[in-house]
């Protein structure tokens, strides 16, 4: 069986899929040659990078299996595939943590003001130091606030854990979640049990109306889930997190309600086009940035290949 994972694998799944004689080719095909050098290969593992459409679908006749090496499925047409009896899994648990803990990189940076000092320090840290100072000196605790999560998956569940570990209030919105219990764990050596939190999930309304950051948890592919009239919704000086997909949060209204004042903050991992065409997003020093990183640790690449790994070698039993 021929694999091409065409935005990469993680060593130690590479080396699990060659000892069962699976052959790996991790060349990476530009999206607009791969329909033209597919058509060898038996399965198909993809990141976010690389989009698995008709087209390259159409042209791969010896396709079994697309891996979809990560959480959302938007960039593969899961319906044509299914229709060309192509398989479809992901790994939807592996990166988590990575996730969730890059959402509080951003609340972190954004409530002491990390992003600008970290960009104005190395040029005007000498001579400006203590301007920067009192700039910087305006920050925020975490503690008490009010974390908004759009989105209760596994995802948004861990960050609810993270936020319940730092003393924060938690209220979410899912449409398909009406309530859900958030384990808190202590270090084994503390002898205490496992703390547990029931979520009661609100209204997408009330969570923007009452949250202090805003952090997003959905899937991509369903349009501005976040526009004018729903930054509109959410509290003065409040913030916006967004490390889920590119493209649910429209950055010409998120930059209007930064520059309005009606927004304190923003946190963005993901954005409408990558590399970004925007760069209005990318200049305002109350603005929290980082590029598509979110299941990007050494932790979950290798959580995720190994768990594609296992579904691969279950699939072709």
């Amino acid at each position: 069986m021929k694999i091409l994972a065409n935005d990469g694998i993680d060593q130690s799944a590479k080396v699990a899929l060659e000892s069962r004689g699976f052959f790996i080719d991790t060349t990476n095909i530009p999206q607009v040659e791969l329909p033209s050098r597919i058509k060898d290969y038996d399965i198909l593992l993809v990141r976010s990078a690389t989009k698995v459409t008709r087209e390259v679908l159409d042209a791969a006749p010896n396709l079994k299996l697309v891996g979809r090496a990560g959480v959302g499925l938007d960039n593969i047409d899961t319906t044509y595939a299914k229709e060309r009896g192509v398989a479809v899994v992901n790994t939807p648990a592996a990166s988590s943590t990575s996730v969730a803990e890059l959402v509080f990189a951003h609340l972190f940076s954004v409530c002491r003001m990390l992003q600008y000092t970290n960009r104005e320090m190395p040029e005007n840290g000498i001579k400006d130091f203590n301007a920067l100072k009192k700039t910087a000196s305006a920050g925020i605790e975490l503690k008490g606030k009010t974390l908004g999560l759009i989105g209760f998956g596994r995802i948004g569940r861990e960050a609810a854990r993270m936020a319940f570990g730092l003393g924060m209030n938690v209220i979410a919105f899912d449409p398909m979640i009406t309530e859900a219990e958030v384990e808190i764990t202590f270090h084994p050596d503390a002898g205490i049990p496992p703390v547990k939190k029931l979520v009661r999930t609100i209204s997408k309304d009330e969570v923007l109306m009452h949250a202090d950051f805003v952090s997003l948890h959905i899937p991509g592919g369903q349009g501005y889930v976040i526009a004018e009239p729903e930054l509109k919704l959410m509290k003065k000086g409040s913030g916006l997190i967004n490390c889920a997909r590119g493209g649910v949060v429209n950055e010409h209204d998120l930059v209007d309600a930064l520059n309005s004042g009606h927004l304190a903050y923003a946190g963005i991992d993901v954005f409408e086009k990558e590399p970004p065409v925007y760069d209005g997003i990318l200049k305002l020093r109350n603005v929290s940035l980082t590029p598509h990183i979110g299941a990007s640790t050494a932790e979950a690449q290798k959580r995720i290949g190994d768990e594609m790994a296992e579904q691969i070698i279950s699939f072709f039993k």
